[in-house]
């Protein structure tokens, strides 16, 4: 279960230890390393380094700086289906169609703790930003777990009638979102787990495969089969009625089975959006207008993120089995 430096190649470098800064990207490269689809990405808090993971069944520790691939980390026995960083950056947790979540060593490479409960696979996750060290998953099984990322099994479960496709956790751990199969976005008390604090509707009969919280706490974002990105007020003293937003068109699920994921960036200001068209979308969420289509994937583009400390650079996780890294122009 360690981290495998990969070999220096054309394409790859192997680092034997982190990079410990960044620098601002001048370039746009195409990221390889995985021999599957790339199904998720993240920035480290600081966006130094990336987390990929892919259907190969490893996750791919890149350089934000230099671009090297500095290690793969082995050992679950399913594609693995998304990957988080902790907010220290000492930890990574993935969650697998082999019905598991692992935490990692970031550093090492080390499998720390393997979670067991699930009893399908785990599509996603989520972690809290500020409040308690906390991570939720959301499984093909129909419930929610909130999880100690100190303790093998789950602090508590919240149950659901389908499989849980999206999960997304406001900034103090509070409230919890959930979306999947059942076209409804979900809001629960992490605290109590009986029933839904309130439900969203608005995605027609598709699925919501993405859900996010807005770095403010304000606002939820989810992405639909109905081909739309919407937005929603979530502030507690809002109505259930006057919780729908806006709705921003441009993005396109297609007939993949891959849970195409959107992204909020660090100001809040943006949202970008994966689409089967092989390009990566990105609104202002104001005005609702597309201000980048980025071409250059050779497949579906599953996931993408900003990096938290410079909004204009960005990266798109591909069914092509590439990542793409660079500014916006």
């Amino acid at each position: 279960m360690s981290l495998v430096k990969r070999p220096r190649t054309a394409e790859s470098s192997a680092l034997t230890t982190a990079p410990s800064s960044a620098t601002a990207q001048s370039e746009v490269v195409q990221l390889h390393g995985h021999e599957d689809a790339v199904l998720a990405v993240e920035f480290s808090s600081t966006g130094t380094r990336i987390a990929s993971c892919s259907a190969d069944k490893s996750i791919c520790l890149w350089s934000a700086s230099d671009h090297s691939n500095y290690g793969l980390l082995k050992g679950h026995k399913g594609a693995v289906l998304d990957v988080k960083w902790t907010r220290d950056e000492n930890s990574i947790i993935s969650a697998s169609s082999d019905l598991t979540v692992a935490t990692w060593d970031a550093y090492t490479g080390q499998r720390i703790r393997k979670h067991l409960g699930h009893e399908d696979m785990v599509n996603c996750l989520d972690v809290v930003r500020r409040g308690p060290q906390i991570f939720v998953s959301g499984s093909d099984d129909g419930t929610i777990g909130i999880w100690d990322p100190r303790q093998k099994e789950a602090v508590s479960y919240f149950e659901t009638e389908y499989p849980v496709l999206a999960v997304a956790v406001d900034s103090m751990g509070s409230t919890v979102y959930s979306s999947g199969v059942d076209p409804k976005i979900h809001a629960w008390d992490s605290r109590n787990t009986s029933s839904p604090l309130y439900s969203l509707t608005g995605h027609g009969d598709g699925l919501v495969t993405s859900i996010k919280v807005s770095p403010d706490d304000q606002q939820l974002a989810s992405n639909g089969t109905d081909n739309t990105v919407r937005t929603w007020d979530i502030r507690s003293f809002t109505t259930n009625e006057s919780r729908k937003l806006k709705i921003l068109d441009g993005s396109i699920a297609g007939v993949e089975q891959s849970l195409l994921r959107l992204a909020w960036s660090s100001d809040g200001k943006r949202l970008a959006a994966g689409s089967s068209d092989r390009t990566a979308v990105i609104w202002d969420v104001f005005t609702r207008n597309i201000i980048h289509k980025l071409p250059g994937h050779l497949g579906s583009v599953n996931d993408v993120a900003f990096s938290p400390t410079d909004d204009n650079v960005f990266v798109s996780a591909s069914s092509d089995r590439s990542l793409i890294l660079g500014p916006l122009r």
